[in-house]
């Protein structure tokens, strides 16, 4: 969680600096859920998320060097530089998808194929208050039901969608509930230990019975993207309030010391580990290689036959390349 949490910080300076452009939606404050979710996963289970992706990405295997060079667009970046924010993947990691609640269906169909081929695994897909309200959830609600895939519908709940209150977009923001015929559960986001629990029980009920709905109570500090400064339709007052009662990691951190699983000591210790991988993986992000104009041309085709490029003017035809084809995962 706190490598998750200097790892936004870092995005966010960069993308201050404008060595990060386009979009960029950080995970501050909502770390335990990827984090709690990841500790119940088996090996052979799938996760799909939204854009909000950075985190997601580092739990499922990215190292903080391949995420913020996939931010910079750089060569090193775990999808080449090609990505960029909310685009990133690794193995049973199916991303970062940028189009609003897009990814469910997506995570249905992988479930379906889980269970199709008998690989044992779920499917996690993961998607925001906001995107709760799209017609095509509720569609494959139905679907997943009716086939009693293996999927895991996780509502990462952070009280506010883009630029707006869930009770501004939401006739009914319990969002567990909302499954119908699928059923559901709600659970605290903010506690890391909690999101596990209730992930080893969606894990176990999905096997058996098919979909279930698990809603992640969270939330966000930040704004909705960089681009939103998330004061406009809520105060400093309320973010702060939260991060002080609330704080997933600080409320973590204060568990395992009155238990006597680590000392102060020890928690500074990883802490500076990681503010020192954070700065060198930073610096790196800056400086790596960028994409070259030649890989405009790959990447097109899943097999490549040095086919011609569809959908270009023929004056200017092109033919696929099979030149770094390789994901750095």
């Amino acid at each position: 969680m706190y490598a998750i949490r200097r790892l936004e910080d870092a995005s966010s300076v960069l993308y201050r600096e404008k060595v990060i452009r386009g979009f960029c939606h950080l995970y501050t404050g909502q770390e335990a859920c990827a984090v709690g979710m990841k500790a119940a996963l088996r090996d052979i289970d799938s996760v799909i998320t939204a854009y909000r992706c950075h985190g997601w990405t580092y739990v499922m295997g990215v190292s903080l060097h391949g995420i913020l060079a996939e931010l910079t667009g750089r060569q090193t970046g775990c999808a080449r530089g090609k990505g960029g924010s909310m685009h990133m993947y690794s193995k049973n990691f199916y991303g970062g998808n940028g189009i609003v609640g897009a990814q469910v269906p997506l995570g249905v169909g992988i479930s379906f194929a889980q269970k199709y081929l008998g690989t044992g695994g779920v499917c996690l897909a993961s998607y925001g208050d906001g995107a709760a309200n799209q017609g095509q959830i509720f569609e494959v609600y139905n679907m997943a039901k009716l086939w009693k895939t293996p999927t895991i519908f996780v509502c990462e709940n952070n009280e506010y969608g883009m630029g707006t209150s869930t009770k501004r977009a939401a006739a009914n923001t319990d969002y567990y509930t909302r499954g119908d015929f699928v059923p559901g559960i709600m659970v605290n986001g903010m506690d890391v230990l909690a999101v596990r629990e209730a992930t080893k029980f969606a894990i176990n009920f999905v096997l058996k019975n098919g979909p279930i709905l698990v809603e992640s109570k969270t939330y966000r500090y930040t704004g909705h993207s960089m681009s939103d400064p998330g004061t406009s339709y809520r105060t400093r007052e309320e973010v702060q309030e939260v991060r002080k009662t609330r704080d997933p990691i600080i409320s973590f951190r204060e568990k395992i010391l009155a238990a006597n699983l680590v000392t102060n000591e020890e928690i500074k210790e990883i802490e500076n580990k990681i503010k020192d991988e954070i700065t060198e993986a930073s610096k790196k992000s800056r400086t790596d290689e960028e994409v070259p104009i030649e890989e405009l041309t790959t990447d097109i085709y899943s097999k490549a036959a040095n086919l011609k490029i569809r959908g270009i003017l023929p004056s200017s035809e092109l033919e696929h390349s099979t030149k770094g084809l390789a994901i750095n995962l």
